[in-house]
Formats: C-alpha cells, sequence, structure tokens
C-alpha cells in the first residue's frame, strides 16, 4: 500500500508541481487504485508513473474548485480507450453530478464503462470488506471533505514450528487454520486455530483531507492514522490569510497531526509562491511541532507500512 501524488501544487500549476491529485495504490483484493482528485492535467501526469486508467478503481473528490476537478473529464473519457476498463464509481459532494453530467452532454461524451457517480454526506460510504471509507465536512469556502480510509484486520502468522511438530501438513489446513477454524488431524488430534496463529495485525488507516482550516472534523478523520494527507498552502505566521481562504499553514497542519496521534504526515497543496528551496524550510518548521512530516512532491510514492500488533 502507498500514496502516489501526482499534483502537489495549489490553484494552479507551476514548472515543478501540477494541481492536485493523489492516488491510493493498495494490494488487496487485486492490484489496483483510487483517485483522490483530480486538476487539470491529472492524466498527463500519470504518463509518469505505472498507473493506468483501466486499473483505476474509484475516485474519490474532495470539493469542486477548479484545482480538484477540471482534470476528471478527460480523464473519465481516456479512459474508454483502455482494454479491460470496468465498473467505476466516483464519490463527492453534492454538485459533482451536475458538473458531469453538463460536460458530457455539451460535449457529446460517451463512456464505453459504467460510470456511477455517488454525492456523498458525512459517514461511511463504502465499505467493501478489505476498505472501510468515512466522509466528513471540512472548513473551506465550498463544501470540502475528507476521507479516512480503514483496512480490515488481517489474520495472524502461523505457527509453522509448532505446525510441523504436531504434523499438520500445508495446503488446505494453513488455510482454515487462517481463517479460524480448528481442525482434526487423521490421528484424530484436535488442533484449535488459537493454539497455532497469531494475534491478528491490526489494519492501516490513511486520512486525505481536502482543502480546510484547522477543524475538529479533520481531527476526529485522522485519528490514529498511520499517514495523514494534509494540505498546507501558506507558511506559519500567515493564519489570517490562510482562514480568509479557506486553507491552513504548515504549523496548523503539523499541529493537526500531532492532536490526531497520526504517525505521519504528508504535506501538499503548496502556493506556487514557494520553491522547493522555501518549502524545506517551511517543514523545519512544522517538525518543531511534528518530528515525522515529509513534504509531498509530484511522483512521489510514500508507502504506507503495516504496525505490529
Amino acid at each position: 500500500m502507498h500514496i502516489q501524488f501526482l499534483g502537489t501544487s495549489a490553484g494552479r500549476p507551476t514548472k515543478s508541481r501540477n494541481v492536485t491529485s493523489a492516488a491510493f495504490v493498495h494490494s488487496e483484493p487485486a492490484s489496483g487504485f483510487w483517485l483522490f482528485d483530480a486538476g487539470e492535467g491529472t492524466q498527463q501526469q500519470m504518463f509518469g508513473t505505472k498507473l493506468k486508467l483501466n486499473k483505476l478503481e474509484k475516485i474519490f473528490v474532495t470539493h469542486l474548485h477548479g484545482d480538484h476537478i477540471y482534470g476528471l473529464p478527460g480523464l473519465l473519457s481516456s479512459r474508454s480507450y483502455f482494454d479491460g476498463a470496468g465498473p467505476l464509481v466516483m464519490y463527492g459532494p453534492p454538485g459533482l453530478r451536475a458538473f458531469i453530467d453538463g460536460v458530457f452532454m455539451h460535449s457529446g461524451t460517451y463512456l464505453e464503462y459504467e460510470l456511477t457517480v455517488t454525492e456523498i454526506g458525512p459517514g461511511v460510504i463504502m465499505d467493501d470488506g478489505h476498505y472501510r471509507v468515512t466522509a466528513d465536512e471540512l472548513v473551506h469556502r465550498l463544501p470540502s471533505f475528507g476521507y479516512r480510509i480503514e483496512e480490515s484486520a488481517q489474520s495472524g502468522q502461523l505457527d509453522l514450528e509448532q505446525l510441523a511438530r504436531r504434523g499438520v501438513e500445508p495446503g488446505p489446513a494453513y488455510g482454515k487454520l487462517k481463517r479460524g477454524e480448528d481442525i482434526i488431524l487423521p490421528s484424530g488430534e484436535l488442533v484449535r486455530s488459537a493454539e497455532v496463529v497469531g494475534p491478528p495485525v491490526p489494519g492501516r488507516i490513511v486520512t486525505i483531507l481536502g482543502d480546510t482550516c484547522p477543524c475538529e472534523n479533520g481531527i476526529a478523520l485522522a485519528r490514529n492514522a498511520d499517514l495523514l494527507v494534509h494540505e498546507a498552502t501558506f507558511e506559519s505566521g500567515m493564519e489570517e490569510k490562510a482562514t480568509a481562504y479557506g486553507h491552513s499553514t504548515v504549523r496548523q497542519a503539523a499541529q493537526i497531526a500531532a492532536d490526531a496521534g497520526a504517525k505521519q504526515l504528508a504535506l501538499t497543496h503548496f502556493s506556487s509562491r514557494y520553491d522547493d528551496e522555501a518549502i524545506t524550510e517551511l517543514i523545519a518548521e512544522g517538525q518543531k511541532l511534528f518530528p515525522n512530516i515529509v513534504a509531498a512532491y509530484d511522483y512521489m510514492e510514500l508507502p504506507v507500512p503495516r504496525q505490529s500488533s
């Protein structure tokens, strides 16, 4: 599991940063990815990655500002040209369906796959048994949502030495034990799953917030997250301007991560006024509050490792 950033600039692209988009790349139940926002040029950015549109399964839109959605029409249209592009589900705030329908109607666009647009409110918006996604409203100039992705717990590790001592052969019996089922050996001995399977491995939590001022909902969505992706449009000391535009400073984002007990913070959505050198200085300021910060950049792949049980 990892996040790959496709655009990390706020408002408009720069020479080195495109506008907002990030891919959540998972491995279960099958290799695929989800997209969070799609600013102008997102599909062009994908040419610099291993991501393919026929592997795109879901799109989550945080809000309807252009730097987060203007890449959607072209990307959705191009997906029709990829073999094996199955049904696609898109989630986002009210108004998303009208935007997509209007663009497609006036441009005469026809998709070769099924597209479902689900307009969301606060609460659990999907749960497929592998991942549960919860959305909640943030504080911005337009309705803006954050998303919390929770991975289901994984079965514990088999005690292979004990299984060998007890004469359990690799194969279907291992699978039953991993699923929590007890087995009976040909000798009549009962092998209980709880005796040979370690404790469950906690699922990972990734929180991706849209544009926002600091707010309690952002903290709740990021509670104990393995990774929090948070905007940092302005430098510390520009809190008044950040509030006026519905954004956050680096220091405010760091405080949210600290208050939420997140394990790692990735900052993105940097104002075009900051070059890479300036962003490095901004991160150093934020690390005074929350040490484990990285500054996202276009094409960056950020792994989300499993935590020990």
